[in-house]
């Protein structure tokens, strides 16, 4: 029997080489302001990773600190960084497989 795929297993040289060139066709959904990180920032992201999967944010502020805020982005919202490039990051998270009901249907 094989075990569950981690939602956060290591993605292959193939599906990261995907997922930035799906990104580059993406604008940014979410900045990085003055405000920095909070749980308000993180709660937006998590909504955009529900909606999306692959998310662009952008370092409006905080650029000097983007090497070391943008692992602890992907940590915390339990997304892969895919690349970071300038002051754009790129996160994936997979959907949970679970369909979602449209609705007013139960």
């Amino acid at each position: 029997m094989s075990e569950p795929v981690s939602p956060l297993a290591p993605l292959g040289n193939a599906m990261v080489r995907d997922l930035k060139s799906r990104a580059q066709r993406l604008d940014a959904v979410l900045k990085v302001g003055k405000a920095g990180l909070t749980d308000a920032f993180f709660k937006s992201l998590d909504q955009a990773l529900a909606d999306h999967e692959l998310v662009k944010v952008k370092f409006a502020d905080h650029k000097d600190q983007r090497k070391v805020l943008a692992p602890q982005l992907a940590e915390r919202s339990g997304s892969h960084l895919v690349t970071l490039i300038g002051n754009v990051v790129v996160l994936f998270r997979r959907r949970s497989t679970a369909p979602v009901a449209p609705a007013g249907e139960a």
